[in-house]
């Protein structure tokens, strides 16, 4: 029963409650300043009736309706109901999710106070029980939710589109539909939603810091920008290239938006036009425009600028001003560049050197944990020999300079080269706290990238830092240990070796107490064991930060400066170990193209001497010598693991290894495996990745597709500033998207672009079961997620998110991928309880051959079958 609470505490009957709800509600919706009714609802054991006061506005100008600029907020959530200490943390594999398995599988009923779950998956004697909890004077539901849920609802009079501003959670689940949250309470998610007649519910789960606020806003508009979280450059003086920008596009509507443009006036009047992305209904996207150069010098240190939404005739749709900073040439500053990973905008910021001139040193600086790339780089005081760029891990927190993370770093260190020539030999790597981590994880990971690496406050290798002996846990279940295989390549310490090509210089605080320094007199003591050129220094009473010189240490820089690269052709010694080449695949004059066993430490290790090159090998398939950047001074003899080769030319030359004996080889064929077209899974969502969900199923499965595609949209967005390209399959041409990856959300019955990307697929998903490689499996409670090359590309490739059933299409829920610390191979099939249950639940997994076929693959199946003569073990 819906009633409205009144300011002196007396009911209104129901029915005028309801018509005055609708017009207050009107009016909020017109963006008129009105007092508005709040919500109360009554909740007993039976269900929903228990008094819930929503955010006290009361109706007679004691308070106003709240605005923001998106809109006005109708409803602030104070009272909901706990599931405390409920989520199982997944470590590599992602969250255990009792919740949503129950939603999944039709087994979630609305809660009520002191209600237990019959379904207990944390232990028998701990029961799980919904329990009544309140939020603070500020809206803040605070109250043990470190691992638990919290449940609110919202009883609507009427069906409209609202937006759902929330924080501090990791997922929302708005009517049994998941999206995105804000994990790191760093920036509130606005989600548009269908707020329907009736009772709306939602559940969070809990972020990093165990607290969760939302609120409901009826938008101002259907279409408009939001000033949160804009990308803009600084504009330069003296230069005339035009710039990137980007601004949050809500569309809360259901009509999908293209042909649209965005013009950026600066208000000295020079203007650029530029098409706008294309937005899915009820999404907000972070949409591009490109910014003019101001033909004439700019006396302050601002500029503004009027963005404006048009139709195709050039009718105003909405309008935003927004400020640019202005710099001199010498001044640190940021810049902005189109990431090939998504096509959407990044910034990266600049310290300039002071000398400025050609061929200056280049040192890329990792931030830490929650620190703006902008803020890290004002804490260096420019140097005379070297440029200083400091990337964003694509957010503050990001991905621990893993991953994404990772690539991020490599585009913003080629887009600086790009701009401005450097010193190659001359290139150096730092960070603090998590880019301490990023420095030892960049440094192993590219040894021949860096002269010298400087890790500052930093641990090697995360996961071992936050759960020592994890490789321990992988045991019980063959799946975990496919899934630890997926993650190696974060494995730092796997790869110590690499560390002796470049100098390295460690800064610890010894009274830090965020990172201990043992993680740092740990790597003193193993490099001490190896290597001849690196320094040690721990700042005497340093605490986690202790004000710049934390990273702007004048003999960390004096160690850095006298370091260089030598010329490859200067290199007799190479001990080169990768986790993966498509992670990392060359060092000097060795590229390592193939594995025998995915995803397993694949090591060379060379030495040229008296015109003779001998070669150990370790879980290489196929690899490269690179005689051009040897240079030997006569054609060289080569052993590789003992075997004689009388080489012809001084060319470059490929060896591939059969049958237990290496031969030699023509270049890799790029059908197969190569560095440029890897798996696992994760990396299906690079290379200008595009989204195609499902338009041919049940009306709830092309819902629920859409809305996937939407979520991982949402969840790239928000954790990695990305903007994807959605579109229904009707939409979808090879031609039309030649040389993308693409995501298809669906299987091949329902979604129309499986035909045209994955018909030699040896995988193939339908409603009612998984054909592997000519062996069926019926069900309708399975889920896959998997990679596959385009057969119309050498480079691009296809990923799969999709399920059989019902259950099994909402198996697929999680997208727990997009993190720096799990792993994913390239296939896992899994029944709907591995939401609840995990790895456990996991029926396949494993990773294609080299030709990217299951018989010459490496899968685990579930005990008692098998697939195919490849090999099951492990």
């Amino acid at each position: 029963m819906l009633i409205f609470q009144y300011c002196n505490k007396s009911f209104l009957p129901a029915p005028i409650g309801v018509i005055i709800f609708k017009f207050f509600l009107f009016k909020a919706m017109q963006g008129l300043v009105l007092p508005v009714l709040a919500i109360s609802v009554v909740l007993f054991d039976g269900g929903i009736l228990a008094q819930q006061s929503g955010n006290n506005i009361e109706i007679f100008g004691k308070e106003r309706i709240q605005n923001t600029r998106e809109g006005s907020v109708v409803h602030q959530f104070a009272e909901g109901l706990a599931l405390r200490d409920a989520i199982k943390s997944g470590l590599l594999t992602g969250g255990q999710d009792i919740i949503y398995w129950q939603i999944a599988t039709g087994k979630f009923s609305t809660p009520y106070n002191q209600k237990e779950l019959t379904s207990n998956y944390i232990h028998d004697s701990i029961p799980l029980i919904w329990a009544v909890t309140h939020a603070d004077t500020l809206g803040v539901f605070s109250d043990r939710l470190q691992k638990g849920y919290l449940f609110t609802w919202f009883e609507s009079p009427v069906n409209t589109i609202a937006l759902l501003e929330a924080t501090g959670h990791t997922r929302t689940f708005i009517n049994g539909m998941p999206h995105e949250g804000d994990q790191y309470d760093s920036a509130p998610t606005l989600i548009p939603f269908q707020l329907r007649q009736g009772v709306n519910e939602f559940i969070y789960t809990s972020g990093k810091f165990g607290k969760v606020a939302a609120k409901i806003i009826i938008p101002r508009k259907e279409i408009q920008f939001t000033d949160r979280d804009m990308t803009l450059p600084s504009v330069i003086r003296g230069e005339r290239a035009d710039k990137w920008g980007a601004l949050r596009l809500i569309n809360a509507s259901e009509k999908q938006l293209t042909g649209l443009t965005i013009r950026c006036v600066l208000e000295t009047g020079e203007t650029l036009t530029y098409p706008a992305d294309p937005v899915i209904p009820m999404t907000v996207r972070k949409v591009k425009f490109k910014i003019p150069q101001p033909l004439r010098t700019i006396r302050g240190d601002k500029i503004s600028a009027s963005v404006f939404l048009e139709d195709h005739a050039g009718n105003l749709i909405d309008q935003i001003t927004i400020q640019l900073n202005i710099y001199n040439e010498r001044q640190i500053h940021e810049r902005t560049f189109i990431s090939n990973i998504d096509g959407s905008v990044q910034y990266y910021s600049v310290v300039p050197s002071s000398n400025y001139s050609q061929g200056q040193a280049l040192i890329l600086s990792l931030h830490g944990e929650s620190v703006e790339a902008t803020n890290q780089a004002r804490a260096y005081k420019p140097k005379d020999w070297a440029h200083i760029v400091t990337p964003t891990n694509r957010r503050p927190f990001g991905f621990n300079w893993e991953e994404w993370g990772r690539l991020d770093a490599m585009e913003v260190l080629d887009d600086f080269r790009r701009l401005f020539p450097t010193d190659t030999a001359r290139t150096y790597l730092t960070g603090h706290c998590m880019g301490g981590h990023g420095t030892w994880f960049l440094g192993a990971t590219y040894p021949g990238l860096w002269a010298a690496i400087a890790p500052a406050a930093g641990y090697p290798d995360i996961t071992n830092y936050r759960h020592s002996g994890v490789d321990t846990l992988f045991t019980h279940n063959p799946h975990y240990k496919t899934i630890y295989r997926s993650a190696l390549a974060g494995r730092t310490l796997d790869l110590v070796a690499n560390f002796v090509q470049s100098g390295i210089y460690v800064l610890h605080g010894d009274a830090d107490l965020v990172v201990p320094v043992d993680q740092s007199r740990m790597m003193r003591n193993q490099l001490g064991a190896f290597h001849s050129n690196f320094s040690y220094y721990e700042y005497p009473g340093g605490t986690h930060w202790y004000g710049d010189p934390t990273i702007d240490h004048p003999p960390l820089f004096d160690f850095l400066r006298y370091n260089s690269i030598p010329p490859a052709a200067n290199i007799n010694h190479i001990d080169f170990t990768t986790t993966s080449p498509g992670v990392s695949s060359t060092n000097y004059w060795i590229g390592i193209n193939q594995q025998l066993s995915q995803y397993r430490h694949s090591r060379v290790r060379a030495i040229y001497q008296n015109d003779t090159i001998r070669i150990n090998t370790t879980n290489v398939a196929h690899f490269t010598l690179f005689n051009s950047l040897l240079q030997p001074s006569v054609v060289p003899v080569v052993f590789i693991d003992n075997q004689r080769f009388a080489l012809f030319a001084a060319g470059d030359v490929h060896f591939r290894r059969q049958n237990g004996r290496w031969s030699l080889s023509g270049m890799l064929h790029l059908m197969e495996k190569h560095p440029g077209r890897y798996g696992g899974f994760k990396l299906a969502f690079t290379n200008n990745m595009m989204f195609v969900y499902a338009t041919a199923g049940t009306p709830e499965e092309n819902q629920w597709y859409e809305n996937k595609a939407r979520f991982d949209a949402e969840t790239f967005l928000h954790r990695a500033n990305g903007s994807i390209d959605i579109i229904p399959d009707t939409l979808f041409s090879t031609n039309r998207y030649l040389e993308r990856n693409v995501i298809i959300y669906g299987n091949a019955e329902n979604n129309l672009a499986w035909s045209k990307l994955l018909e030699n697929s040896p995988v193939q998903v339908y409603k009612n079961g998984i054909d592997f490689d000519g062996r069926f499996f019926e069900s309708s409670r399975m889920g896959t997620f998997f990679i596959y090359p385009r057969g119309d590309s050498q480079t691009a490739l296809v990923g799969v998110v999709a399920g059989t059933g019902t259950e099994g299409m909402k198996a697929t829920y999680s997208n727990d991928y997009f993190s720096g610390i799990t792993g994913f191979p390239d296939l896992l099939i899994f029944d709907v309880d591995w939401i609840r249950d995990g790895p456990d639940g996991l029926l396949i997994s494993g990773f294609f051959g080299n030709d990217w076929g299951v018989r010459s693959g490496d899968f685990v199946v579930v005990p008692n079958t098998s697939a195919g003569n490849g090999n099951h073990s492990d």
